[in-house]
């Protein structure tokens, strides 16, 4: 169906270049300064909220995996949605998620100006934002396979970095440096009981790269690939993820962390290490801008896939002589503009608007997703199953548990947060209308070819 109308692009990614593209995209602002924000609403029960997150986040990507490597496919959950459920499923995941990881490369921007404001307070955060926006794109219109070379080691200098950090922060707890600060000011339970639940957003946010795997696989050498993999990156997220957040609540009062600067920055200044705290501000600059990389990677393709398939302007499937997605990638670049308008406008909640209003669009995948693959379960025969190159050990119940946690999860957010409650409306309507504008037309489009 969908994959013959990706012809062009080029199966150039390994299973490794995969993951840290998926590694690349997910450690980023949500992490490394929206760990902040969490943590204000939750205390040291962020702990809590993060291992529900990687939960969540474990069955997803057992589903992805499996429908990937079945259907390795640039179009990804929206042609997922497509097959196993209805046009309409397919058309809400995939715009959605276009929109909401369009406008979270915004939220990227606005967190590489806020590093650079370490270094230099006075030059205008605008200036950094367009800098950064001119340099990635050009690296995203270069071929894939020099695109994934060049993320994968991107990607490598946080995951080490984050390692080391765990590593250092560990050493600094156990050895006494550092007095624990689990049950400091307040308690482990600073907000409440239920704060772990306020701080799910942030969280699940953070997770919010696991379905990148699907994407890419899109141009994924093999199917075997892509269920490699979708192993490794959820691995190395909750391995980082975890250990990052146990440690980074041990060492830091949770009342002295904001969205001013990086927790991780503070931490190393806490601790009085000299030149730490420049160190880890390099390297959560060079995590925002790999995360905006590889949103704006994986935004193209999933336009592109639109484009191709009849559900945007066919103008938007054109692929330079690279094989990019040029037109699909500046088309993405939009959340750059947004980056703009909320740092003029609303420069201290530029951040958490951008990353609120994101949210809906980045977990209607995993909500499409799971639903898709307890459908898809339900069809395979035995011997199918035997051929997957993936196959998930919880099968179609895991993914209807997941599916009810995210759903809940979702819902709490409407309930907390009016940013959430409105973007996540906006989102269906205009989805919706757009769906209904764009049916006849591609159906009609269909039938004659």
């Amino acid at each position: 169906m969908e994959v013959s109308q990706e012809k062009g692009l080029r199966h150039q990614l390994s299973a490794g270049e995969m993951a840290m593209v998926a590694v690349g995209g997910s450690i980023g602002t949500g992490l490394l300064l929206g760990s902040a924000a969490a943590i204000e609403l939750a205390g040291p029960a962020v702990i809590i909220s993060f291992v529900l997150a990687a939960f969540i986040s474990w069955i997803v990507s057992l589903a992805l995996g499996e429908l990937a490597s079945a259907h390795p496919a640039a179009g990804a959950f929206g042609l997922y949605g497509e097959l196993y459920l209805n046009q309409w499923a397919g058309f809400l995941s995939r715009t959605g998620y276009w929109a909401a990881i369009s406008i979270s490369v915004g939220a990227e921007m606005v967190a590489s100006a806020t590093y650079m404001a370490y270094w230099f307070p006075r030059v205008p955060a605008f200036s950094w934002i367009v800098v950064f926006s001119l340099l990635l794109l050009l690296i995203n219109l270069r071929s894939v396979h020099d695109y994934g070379r060049f993320e994968f080691w991107f990607a490598m200098v946080k995951v080490v970095t984050i390692a080391a950090f765990v590593v250092l922060g560990g050493a600094l707890l156990l050895m006494g440096r550092v007095a624990p600060q689990y049950t400091n000011h307040g308690g482990f339970f600073p907000k409440g009981t239920l704060a772990p639940l306020l701080a799910m957003t942030f969280a699940i946010y953070t997770f919010g790269g696991v379905e990148f795997v699907a994407v890419t696989s899109g141009e994924s050498r093999s199917p075997k690939d892509v269920a490699r993999a979708s192993q490794l990156t959820f691995v190395m997220l909750t391995l980082v993820y975890l250990g990052a957040i146990a440690v980074l609540v041990g060492v830091v009062p949770w009342n002295r962390t904001g969205v001013g600067e990086s927790p991780f920055v503070t931490v190393f200044r806490s601790v009085e290490i000299p030149r730490a705290g420049g160190l880890m501000n390099f390297v959560v600059l060079t995590a925002a801008l790999s995360g905006a990389n590889a949103a704006l990677y994986i935004s193209s393709r999933m336009l592109f896939s639109m484009a191709r398939s009849g559900w945007a302007p066919p103008w938007l499937g054109h692929l330079n002589r690279e094989g990019s997605p040029n037109r699909a990638l500046l088309a993405s670049s939009y959340g750059i503009v947004a980056a703009f308008l909320l740092e003029k406008w609303a420069p201290m909640d530029a951040f958490v608007y951008i990353l609120r209003g994101a949210f809906f669009g980045l977990i209607l995948s995993w909500v499409v997703s799971l639903a898709a693959h307890v459908c898809f379960r339900r069809k395979l025969t035995g011997e199918e199953l035997a051929r997957l190159p993936m196959r998930s050990p919880l099968g179609a119940w895991g993914s209807i548990v997941g599916f009810v946690l995210v759903c809940a999860a979702v819902v709490r957010t409407w309930w907390d947060s009016r940013v959430n409650l409105v973007s996540s409306l906006v989102y269906l309507l205009l989805c919706t209308l757009a769906f209904l504008l764009l049916r006849s037309k591609r159906n009609q489009s269909t039938m004659s070819t």
